[in-house]
């Protein structure tokens, strides 16, 4: 087989002082391990033609990570470089234990953190990750990307063990170790190699599931010589895939970060990609094998046999010495290093000519176009073709500079409240999707499925009204969890079938003594636990053959007692075509630090109502601005318990979006400025679901003057947020009441403001959004 010449040229000045300038590389791939458990049959390691792992040692021994770690401070000291980023791979890290990882990242922050800044990164197929791995993680802040194609279908195709058992529950069960408070900080994001044969929308939910903080589509790795498969003989199917993906992730308003798509766009505005894949940025990466040798990209051991190869070792060359290797260089120069044809193309400066591996022919190397050139062509078209003026400046945010201007104004218009929403709506109903997957191990939550699923095709508006209702968010991210029950899917479809007002037959549970039916309120029943079968029809609901309520879709009189056949219904109030829900029936309401209220009685909840409607109509005339949030995200208020100190309480909940929580307050004036409050944490919260407003990484406190113990930066971010808003409430009502408690909430405000911006913690968006609240501060003066 030919090979390309510049491949096969000796580096200059090889073991001593570099020949000339050489572009410095800030990008180092560690192969920890040169073996791996699973035997994914895309994989470009171990399934490709070059098999020179094989004469890899197992492991990189501890000399050979000191040498590494070494060269990189080296070379970073040598360049002034500001920071560097190592990524620990293989084969599989996780091979390694916690004991070899933790030595790892000691040694190579013993050596580099003190010349530059070391992001410490993993890629890693999660099938061994333990909580004991997981504290060496957080340990020396080292974040993990976990690869995973899609739903159990999807992921089974290519990612299993060697006897073919699928690995799908265990990638599961380290993304949820991953999501967990103790060790969210480090989740860096998902990696899904794309196979056509797969359902994208079915594998985009699957991954938005998991709440990735970012997530990366791959192409899988082809060249001319090895083209990549095109089914029934379709020109771009890859693109095809993406652009179905792309068309669902931008309705649900751009929920998680993808990178590929997010580069594209970000190529569209001038700015620079973020993925080696596409763009024409400088591919600054070296990786260092198992033994010590410097390699090329190591996605070239898909196109021959010793592609990656350079000759070099860190024991005895410098990193100058790699990066000034031909094959390191040329992917440095940008433009110049492409084929003629890429070249003279018209969308070169959005794809680059795609990764380079995939250049690949036999007899000119890689002085082609990408093999998949046709896709690419397609996608940067479709892509590229939305508004880039309107996009974000940084290809990691998920909402444009407008949206996260208007919010932090304070207010925020409906239509910046409408995306939140969006974005929430789409998160349940990926994570619906994911629990589809486990229906079969349980008959009462498949027959839920199937009906809910006939509902969205038939009456989607009756879907909708039940999957924006706030705790089916919460239990689905605890079902997803293993803490809540999966057969409560039933009681979900049920309620859309009363919404849709059509015929239906299935199986609930009773939990302690109740069918709840979100957005309706709940059953009574004898039995504390068990199944019992429900019918609907035009509204009406019969639960083991006895009619519980006609028409159970009509919100209850919060004045009438409950119904003697055991029903419970929601109240609900009405204000000038705002429908609120006073929930306390729903079972998953219960996910704030104060206890919630049991069920009020008729009085109650209608006292209850009244001051609710006051409140919503006082927020109307004296904070109008604030009105549009309220009105468009608020579906829910939680009635709280007094906590025995005689304090207001109220609390909003991340994953219980759209609902408020609120102890009884003695008036409307009172409980108008709470709502507020809480809707500013339900705002931040879902634009923290999406965008990163500030580095989680970073462990460092505030002292803030509302509290007395110091508050990490998303806490102090939290107040600034809501307690901006207060003041401006408080800033339009009269009187000297008023103006005192309108003075205190701007000072509080004001002081944290300067302390975010201060600390350096904040990201672009994250000081451009804080300093769009500095300017509302400024602006009330």
């Amino acid at each position: 087989m030919s090979r390309p010449s510049s491949l096969r040229s000796d580096p200059a000045g090889a073991g001593g002082e570099p020949t000339g300038r050489v572009a410095p590389l800030s990008q180092y791939v560690l192969k920890l391990v040169s073996r791996c458990d699973l035997a994914c049959d895309h994989c470009y390691v171990y399934e490709h033609p070059d098999q020179s792992w094989r004469r890899q040692p197992r492991m990189m021994a501890p000399e050979t990570v000191e040498a590494v770690a070494g060269r990189i401070a080296e070379h970073a000291a040598a360049h002034r470089l500001d920071g560097v980023r190592v990524v620990l791979h293989g084969g599989e890290p996780l091979l390694a234990g916690a004991a070899r990882l933790d030595a790892t990242a000691a040694a190579l922050r013993r050596a580099v953190d003190p010349v530059a800044r070391l992001d410490l990164r993993m890629q890693s197929n999660g099938v061994l990750l333990t909580p004991a791995i997981c504290d060496v993680l957080v340990a020396h802040d080292i974040k993990v990307g976990i690869s995973l194609d899609g739903d159990r279908a999807a992921n089974d195709r290519h990612r299993r063990h060697a006897n073919g058992a699928s690995s799908h529950r265990q990638v599961l069960r380290a993304l949820a170790l991953l999501r967990s408070p103790d060790y969210r900080s480090a989740y860096a994001g998902i990696l899904c190699t794309v196979d056509v044969a797969n359902d994208p929308i079915r594998v985009y939910e699957a991954l938005l599931a998991e709440e990735p903080p970012h997530v990366d589509f791959l192409l899988p790795h082809a060249n001319w010589d090895n083209p990549p498969a095109r089914p029934d003989g379709r020109a771009t199917p890859y693109a095809d895939w993406l652009l179905a993906v792309h068309r669902r992730w931008l309705a649900d308003g751009r929920p998680v970060p993808i990178r590929l798509l997010e580069s594209l766009i970000a190529t569209a505005s001038g700015h620079g990609s973020r993925s080696e894949a596409v763009g024409l940025g400088p591919a600054d990466l070296v990786v260092v094998e198992t033994d010590g040798t410097f390699e090329q990209v190591d996605s070239l051991k898909s196109a021959f046999e010793g592609a990656a190869a350079t000759g070099l070792d860190v024991f005895r060359h410098r990193v100058d010495d790699a990066a000034a290797h031909p094959g390191i260089a040329v992917r440095q120069t940008g433009l110049a290093g492409l084929c003629a044809t890429c070249r003279a193309c018209p969308v070169v400066r959005h794809c680059g000519g795609g990764l380079y591996a995939h250049r690949y022919r036999a007899g000119n190397g890689f002085d082609n176009p990408s093999v998949y050139c046709p896709d690419l062509l397609e996608l940067v078209r479709v892509v590229t073709a939305a508004p880039a003026v309107d996009e974000p400046a940084r290809p990691a945010d998920s909402l444009s500079p407008d949206v996260l201007d208007d919010l932090g104004a304070g207010p925020g218009t409906a239509g910046s409240a409408e995306q939140l929403a969006a974005i929430h709506l789409a998160l349940v109903r990926a994570l619906l999707v994911a629990l589809s997957d486990r229906v079969g191990s349980d008959p009462v939550a498949a027959e839920g499925w199937r009906l809910l699923v006939d509902l969205d095709d038939r009456r989607p508006e009756a879907v909708r009204a039940v999957l924006t209702h706030p705790f089916v968010r919460r239990w689905a991210r605890r079902c997803r969890d293993g803490a809540a029950d999966l057969s409560y899917l039933a009681c979900v479809a049920a309620a859309a079938a009363v919404h849709a007002r059509v015929r239906a037959d299935l199986p609930v549970p009773v939990r302690d003594g109740l069918v709840g039916l979100p957005t309706l309120g709940a059953i009574a029943g004898r039995a504390e636990r068990g199944v019992v079968r429900l019918a609907t029809d035009e509204g009406d609901v019969r639960v083991g053959g006895r009619r519980v309520i006609p028409d159970a879709g009509r919100d209850g009189d919060p004045a009438r007692a409950d119904g003697p056949d055991g029903w419970l219904p929601v109240r609900a109030v009405g204000v000038d075509g705002h429908r609120l829900l006073l929930e306390d029936t729903d079972p998953h309401r219960d996910c704030y630090d104060v206890p919630v209220e049991p069920r009020l009685t008729g009085a109650a909840a209608l006292g209850w109502t009244r001051q609710l409607a006051r409140a919503v109509r006082r927020i109307d005339v004296e904070a109008p601005d604030y009105a549009a949030g309220v009105r468009t995200l608020l579906r829910a208020v939680v009635p709280l318990r007094a906590d025995g100190t005689g304090r207001f309480r109220s609390a909003a909940a991340g994953a219980a979006f759209g609902a408020v929580a609120v102890t009884a307050v003695p008036d409307d004036a009172t409980l108008a400025v709470l709502l507020v409050h809480e809707v500013q944490h339900l705002k931040l919260s879902a634009a923290l679901d999406v965008c990163d407003l500030f580095d989680r990484d970073d462990t460092r406190t505030l002292t803030v003057p509302w509290r007395d113990d110091p508050r990490p930066v998303e806490g102090a971010l939290h107040g600034v947020y809501a307690h901006l808003a207060v003041a401006d409430v408080w800033r339009r009502r009269p009187g000297p009441v008023a103006e005192g408690h309108f003075r205190r909430y701007r000072d509080w405000t004001d002081g944290a403001i300067d302390a975010l911006l201060d600390l350096g913690v904040l990201t672009a968006p994250g000081d451009r959004f804080v300093r769009r609240m500095r300017a509302t501060v400024d602006g009330w003066a």
